[in-house]
């Protein structure tokens, strides 16, 4: 919203999706990626990295019990949000080894904002990425859980194709948000 405010003469579509965008084909000017890159012909400008969370509303964890270890989570219902985990293992980092934990998944929902509105509900815990329950950790409406067993963040990027010449608008976007996504996820890190 900023952006548009300080760029009166750009117009923007704005596309919210958890799929992989192929830019050219989908004819995209940039997309935010999270996770790993592999080697490609796009341009990547990294702009922070995000942490997954295991996460409950406090009144699940008064019922239930807060967990001490991911080998607890089998006796827990969890919430699977399908597009960053699998219904069953989640894997976690114990020592210098990954290691999978069965889950009973009572709920799997293909949003994040599914997953969340179901902890907050008291339905179970979930695993979702830092950033999307910024907001609810800050009300008390959900506690993290499990963070010394969490794997290493995955990189934020905003990714374009290579071209002889930057289009003007899309040079002056990536000046315009990349410093404040790096301000935002570095906020939110902490």
């Amino acid at each position: 919203m900023e952006f548009l405010k300080a760029y009166p003469d750009i117009d923007l579509r704005m596309v919210l999706t958890d799929r992989i965008v192929n830019l050219l084909e989908d004819h995209f000017d940039l997309a935010v990626r999270i996770g790993e890159l592999p080697d490609s012909s796009l341009v990547a400008t990294r702009v922070g990295s995000i942490h997954r969370v295991v996460c409950g509303s406090p009144a699940y964890f008064a019922e239930r019990g807060a967990l001490k270890s991911p080998r607890e989570l089998g006796t827990h219902d969890c919430i699977t949000f399908e597009w960053l985990m699998s219904a069953n293992p989640w894997t976690f980092t114990m020592g210098k080894s990954d290691v999978s934990v069965a889950v009973h998944s009572r709920l799997i929902v293909n949003t994040a904002e599914a997953a969340i509105d179901a902890a907050i509900a008291g339905l179970g815990i979930t695993r979702v990425l830092s950033y999307q329950i910024a907001n609810a950790l800050r009300a008390g409406a959900l506690a993290v859980v499990l963070q010394a067993f969490e794997p290493a963040p995955w990189p934020v990027s905003l990714v374009y194709t290579r071209g002889r010449l930057l289009p003007l608008k899309l040079r002056a976007f990536l000046d315009f948000a990349a410093p404040r996504l790096k301000a935002r996820i570095s906020e939110r890190a902490r």
